[in-house]
């Protein structure tokens, strides 16, 4: 028996638990080969159902990690109940201490699972990083929390789609702290991270990095800026001489063009939207964030919780779906 995949419902007030209903209610996650298990609260998952119109029903069963069961026809959906919210006083939009609790409480019991092996990888929901502070947790996101939860000192957050992967070196800072905060070290432990995830996960045995600069045309030999001759430069040559298969400093402005073809597996951006905007250009939809350098496999969709969205029934279910898929994918290359 294949181990599951377990899908963390994110906020109960986002769109986190009507994308997961609505991917499995459609029927678009058939095609996955490990059991799926939800980490969340079944009353809230069945007010999704409700919002989608479907008849769904609930009981309660002792079958490994899940604790109910939800059913809709033929269709059946593993759930282990984690928190008893008064789902009908719930409003979108607008999650209490409550809710970020059990946000937290639905992160650490999927990673933990996987820590233990008993679940072979986990695919996160949205959060709302003000309702996990207020319920004690300061980290700011995901990743952070799972890096913690994990013991991991450096991981890498890579976000991708069938035309673009990319991984970055620095991620929430604000613009101007980025020249600042880059180093050899850290740029060399982010091309590390990625040519291994690479290699494990995704089937390739020489994986092709493109490293990009930090500056207009590259710097343009200093007239731009320096780092690349200070920092990005020496991190390429050192990661070179591990026998990783990098090269750059590419100017951001052309690569993107040329990884977008197929020229390149991954790019290693030097900051959030440098990688970001092409990304979501390219991948709106069905973008999957995934984080690098865990000792285990955590993939998410690549969207907030939109509130805009929660319980109109029209939040789009593609980048859960492709989340998934891409967790069973590393999952087989375990």
């Amino acid at each position: 028996m294949h181990k599951p995949l377990i899908l963390t419902m994110g906020d109960p007030t986002g769109v986190g638990p009507e994308v997961i209903l609505k991917a499995w209610l459609s029927g678009a996650l058939d095609g996955v080969k490990r059991p799926l298990l939800v980490a969340g609260d079944t009353a809230v998952l069945q007010r999704a159902a409700h919002l989608l119109q479907a008849d769904c029903t609930t009981g309660e069963i002792a079958d490994g990690l899940a604790t109910h069961m939800l059913q809709a026809g033929n269709r059946r959906l593993a759930v282990r109940s984690l928190s008893n919210l008064p789902a009908p006083q719930l409003s979108w939009g607008h999650p209490d201490a409550h809710c970020g609790k059990a946000m937290l409480d639905y992160i650490n019991w999927a990673c933990d699972q996987c820590l233990k092996g008993t679940a072979a990888a986990m695919v996160t929901g949205p959060i709302n990083k003000q309702a996990i502070l207020a319920a004690g947790c300061d980290a700011p996101g995901h990743t952070e929390l799972l890096a913690r939860r994990c013991r991991t000192d450096k991981v890498v957050m890579m976000l991708g789609g069938a035309h673009l992967k990319v991984c970055l070196v620095t991620t929430h800072l604000p613009l101007k702290e980025v020249p600042d905060t880059l180093t050899t070290e850290d740029i060399v432990a982010t091309i590390r991270i990625t040519d291994s995830a690479f290699r494990r996960f995704f089937g390739c045995r020489n994986p092709r990095l493109a490293v990009l600069a930090l500056n207009p045309h590259a710097g343009e030999g200093g007239r731009f800026g320096d780092e690349e001759e200070r920092i990005i430069a020496p991190a390429i040559a050192a990661a070179r001489q591990c026998g990783i298969n990098a090269s750059g400093p590419h100017s951001a402005d052309a690569l993107f063009h040329f990884a977008a073809r197929g020229d390149y597996d991954a790019v290693v951006c030097m900051y959030h939207d440098q990688g970001l905007i092409p990304l979501k250009l390219l991948h709106f939809e069905d973008g999957v964030n995934v984080t690098l350098g865990l000792p285990i496999i955590r993939t998410s969709v690549d969207h907030g919780t939109a509130y805009d969205l929660a319980g109109t029934g029209k939040a789009d279910c593609s980048s859960l779906v492709a989340a998934v898929t891409m967790a069973a994918q590393m999952a087989e290359k375990q």
